[in-house]
């Protein structure tokens, strides 16, 4: 049966924590034979649309929302949703557009973004799936608090390497039947294998550089 190796949390340039454009997305997906990628950057779908129009075929248009009490990561979005929503607004607003919802990282003790238990429990019947593997989790009892969460209350699971750069595309990858929807999208999701390596640490400073390289507003050299 033939499989699709899908890269479901990366971000370009359209991040603000991020150098990577949509031209070297691609080209890196293509590189490394990743078949299908949801570009999710932060709070903004700017850069997959531009992704998708360098590679129709090959990108989904993610976004990953700060709401007022945790990140969340969509998927087959159509419109943008503003950040600093409530959960449930935000969950509204992309059920509107029949985009999947997943919750990313939901508790990495290190992220802003990170859910509380007792936030999280409140809107959990109401996404698709969480994000049981984040790639940039340093501490690895905090994907398995995710894993054991998703398993207890029957959430599809998605797992993504969260890049910020080239290097770190392919490290947490969905092994997937072909689909060509959200709907179709979540049928193959039941369906998945996962391949799985943390990314190192230091990989954080990536992040950190392209912080400054923008407020300075000089060059970059990162990939």
């Amino acid at each position: 049966m033939e499989t699709w190796r899908v890269e479901l949390h990366a971000h370009t340039i359209y991040s603000r924590d991020c150098l990577v454009t949509p031209e070297q997305i691609v080209a890196a997906c293509r590189r490394k034979g990743i078949h299908r990628i949801a570009v999710t950057d932060h709070n903004t779908i700017a850069g997959a649309v531009r992704a998708r129009e360098l590679a129709p075929a090959m990108v989904i248009v993610g976004e990953e929302i700060m709401t007022t009490q945790g990140e969340l990561l969509a998927f087959f979005v159509k419109e943008e949703v503003p950040p600093g929503l409530s959960p449930q607004e935000t969950i509204a607003r992309l059920r509107a557009q029949g985009a999947v919802i997943s919750v990313s990282h939901p508790y990495d003790r290190l992220r802003k973004g990170a859910w509380r238990e007792e936030d999280l429990l409140t809107i959990i019947e109401q996404v698709d799936a969480l994000e049981v593997f984040n790639a940039r989790c340093i501490f690895p009892s905090d994907n398995a608090r995710a894993l054991a969460i998703a398993q207890r209350y029957d959430r599809l699971q998605t797992v993504g390497s969260d890049a910020h750069t080239t290097r770190e595309l392919g490290q947490a990858l969905v092994e997937i039947p072909p689909f060509n929807g959200p709907e179709s999208f979540k049928a193959a999701l039941a369906q998945a294998r996962f391949h799985t390596r943390l990314s190192s640490p230091f990989i954080h400073f990536a992040s950190t550089y392209a912080k400054w390289v923008k407020r300075l507003g000089i060059g970059y050299g990162i990939r």
